[in-house]
């Protein structure tokens, strides 16, 4: 881990444990993109690795220089009006109308450690001998405008940390209308493009293809992450693969409206840039103010999406997570939701928490429904008081009489809505996001509320503290059931709307940031209909996100391979529920249901007193495999050995850090004639040593494993799963 500069060549260079990233200051003014790529001992410039020369429709600044050209120039924080017509990182609004800007280098600082970025969640170090970070000054003269760039590289993690900080030091108002987080540019466009689309119940599915000339774009405008898109992008070599080949990651720290594009333009040069959606966001900027940018990470990796995951793994379970449970192993639940609704009361919980105590869970969570006079989707979000219909004995007596079974007792809660039928609104009609004279659209008969205000915020700072402190409470899942729209503030002048969707953002970072700080104590769990903010924003103030809604084992071996590409397997919520499954009506053993569900935070999702006595036996072996696992299945290192996406079977292992011992999971969706399951290699052993193999007398050796592999065993009809804990002897 170093940053270097070289005054004689204008050279910056990064570098983290195996890989470099340079820096150059052409004409010691443009900061400019030179490598990113395997460490380096050291870079030479030569004159002759000048950018591109222009064609003649290439507007050429500078009479001294006519190959100089912003339109080929790999600028490092680009903007638009004098000469580069690709996508810009910035775009800033004067006084006089005009947007032309064009930031030079003033200065820059290199310091151990990594700032904290205000209001807004990132990566962080414990000490300052974990980091090193570049700050690069610069600045349009004529606008008034500075920015400071920053780049943080880590001494344990290869990943880079970058985002802008933009500040107006003139006398004027500046808007403005474009203010990215990091922009790359790379000298060719050989290469595919990897995102994770998808929808409610099927969150991020892996999707790869050529890059093409032109703008490809993954991105949200729903005021949430959302089920749709991940803030998350990679170019991969075309042969690279999950263990070989050169891949580039890019992932954003930030929870609302994001853009990833990936630009191919006239001369087959790729720019990737990432940051807040500029669709429909505008930021004025008074003099003296700044604005600063979410924090996009940086991940190559030369060992495939394998080595990127990992690096994404290490860096987000370790050093973006936070709190009490980040390096804790996480407790068995069973979750009351899918078992009853909102049909349920003391009595019926208690029958359910009575039945998971026997069987060695650990955590019951009460879902929706607790609250106001709930009945059902229709009526009394933001009305935080217990329905003492449904539990007479309020929260305390049921989270002390579920203590008494031996399991914890948690709750869920959805603080960001309001319902048209609830006490809160009708006290404050205007506390919701809208636009006056327009519709207020519901979602799920709800409306959002505006925590662009510090009144809405100190309310549910307030409401949620006050049912924090009134039981022992130890779980909390924080839902979000909808997305923007009307997207307004009453108390924000004219000229300041745009800002809505950002600041609701701040708001809601700064309301979890206090509320989570308050009680350090209790594991968040967050969610949105699933997984729809499933993001690194989320990760710094939650260490666990609900993966999907959709619970079923088949759909999942896709939903969580996918997630697994960024986000570590102590990051994911992953239960059993029942059968046929809720959401697409599939009939699946328990086996593969439980096999599938403890390659995550494991827990149920059912009524466990409407089980049959085998099942509960089957679940009560499910829980104690589970807990003599999860210390290796949360913190373990993930190798993904094949591919649903690509077949009718999936398989991963996780390997422990000191390659000790590993478990390795293999599932079938659905039989065959004929079926040659044959082996399955696996990965990340240690190969000069043997292992006990679950099942069999004899030792393996690592590298035997890792070459020839493990036999799969046959097995009869649809949906199965075979597990085999390994042991180092």
């Amino acid at each position: 881990m170093k940053i270097r500069f070289d005054e004689n060549q204008k050279l910056f260079h990064l570098s983290t444990p195996n890989t470099s990233y340079v820096i150059k200051l052409t004409r010691g003014l443009y900061p400019t993109h030179i490598y990113w790529g395997r460490k380096l001992r050291s870079y030479r410039w030569e004159e002759r690795e000048h950018s591109l020369i222009p064609t003649g429709f290439s507007p050429t600044p500078f009479k001294d220089d006519p190959h100089f050209s912003f339109d080929t120039l790999p600028q490092e924080y680009p903007g638009y009006g004098t000469g580069d017509y690709r996508h810009p990182a910035y775009q800033a609004e004067m006084a006089n109308g005009t947007t032309a800007t064009e930031l030079i280098y003033e200065k820059h600082r290199i310091y151990s450690g990594k700032s904290r970025l205000e209001g807004l969640p990132s990566t962080y170090t414990e000490n300052d001998d974990e980091a090193r970070t570049l700050e690069l000054e610069l600045r349009d003269t004529a606008s008034g405008l500075r920015v400071v760039l920053s780049y943080t590289v880590f001494r344990d993690h290869d990943a880079i940390a970058r985002s802008a900080r933009l500040i107006n030091v003139g006398p004027k108002p500046l808007n403005i209308t474009r203010a990215l987080s990091m922009s790359v540019d790379f000298g060719h466009s050989d290469f595919d493009l990897l995102q994770l689309p998808g929808s409610w119940a099927r969150e991020r599915n892996v999707e790869r293809g050529r890059l093409r000339s032109g703008t490809q774009v993954a991105g949200s405008s729903r005021g949430a992450s959302s089920h749709h898109q991940n803030p998350f992008i990679a170019l991969l070599a075309p042969n690279a693969d999950e263990d070989q080949g050169d891949v580039y990651g890019f992932s954003l720290v930030y929870s609302g409206n994001f853009a990833a594009h990936a630009e191919v333009d006239q001369f087959r040069s790729t720019r990737v840039s990432m940051g807040i959606n500029p669709f429909g966001f505008k930021w004025r900027l008074e003099a003296g103010e700044s604005f600063q940018t979410p924090e996009a990470v940086l991940v190559y990796s030369d060992k495939g999406l394998g080595g990127m995951s990992r690096a994404y793994h290490r860096l987000y379970r370790t050093r973006l997570c936070r709190g009490t449970y980040r390096d804790r192993a996480r407790p068995v639940l069973v979750n009351n939701w899918e078992g009853t609704y909102f049909d349920f009361n003391a009595e019926k919980i208690m029958g359910i928490a009575q039945e998971a105590s026997y069987l060695g869970i650990e955590l019951f969570v009460l879902d929706d429904g607790w609250f106001g006079k709930r009945d059902d989707d229709k009526s009394s979000l933001g009305d935080w008081f217990v329905n003492r219909r449904k539990l007479p004995g309020g929260l305390d007596a049921l989270a002390r009489d579920v203590n008494g079974l031996g399991l914890r007792f948690g709750l869920w809660f959805e603080p960001e809505m309001v319902s048209v039928d609830s006490e809160l609104y009708r006290a404050h009609p205007d506390w919701c996001l809208h636009v006056v004279g327009r519709r207020r659209t519901e979602g799920r008969n709800q409306l959002i509320l505006d925590l662009s205000r510090e009144e809405v915020c100190q309310y549910l700072i307030e409401s949620m503290n006050g049912i924090l402190s009134s039981a022992p409470i130890s779980y909390v899942k924080w839902d979000m059931n909808r997305h923007m729209t009307e997207i307004g503030s009453a108390t924000l002048p004219p000229e300041r709307q745009s800002e809505t969707a950002h600041r609701y953002m701040l708001g809601l970072y700064r309301v979890m940031e206090t509320v989570i700080s308050q009680h350090p104590d209790v594991l968040f769990e967050g969610c949105s209909g699933g997984g729809g903010r499933f993001d690194p924003g989320m990760l710094y103030y939650m260490p666990q996100i609900w993966t999907s809604d959709n619970s079923d084992a088949v759909c999942r071996l896709k939903i969580q391979y996918g997630t697994s590409l960024i986000y570590p397997i102590s990051s994911m919520g992953a239960h059993v529920s029942a059968v046929p499954n809720h959401q697409v009506h599939r009939i699946s053993s328990l086996t593969m249901r439980g096999d599938v569900a403890m390659s995550g935070n494991f827990g149920y999702e059912l009524d466990l007193t409407a089980m049959p006595d085998e099942e509960k036996a089957e679940v009560k072996r499910q829980v104690q495999r589970y807990k003599e696992l999860r210390g290796l299945i949360q913190f373990g290192e993930l190798y993904r050995l094949k591919s649903p996406f690509e077949g009718n079977d999936a398989a991963w292992m996780i390997v422990s850090e000191d390659r000790s011992e590993a478990y390795v999971s293999y599932y079938r969706v659905l039989a065959e004639p004929h079926e040659q399951l044959g082996r399955l290699r696996l990965k990340g052993l240690d190969p000069d040593s043997d292992y006990a193999v679950e099942g069999s007398v004899q030792t393996v050796g690592g590298d035997q494993l890792m070459s020839w592999g493990l036999g799969i065993p046959p097995g009869h009809g649809d949906f199965r799963s075979v597990t085999w804990h390994l042991r180092q002897k």
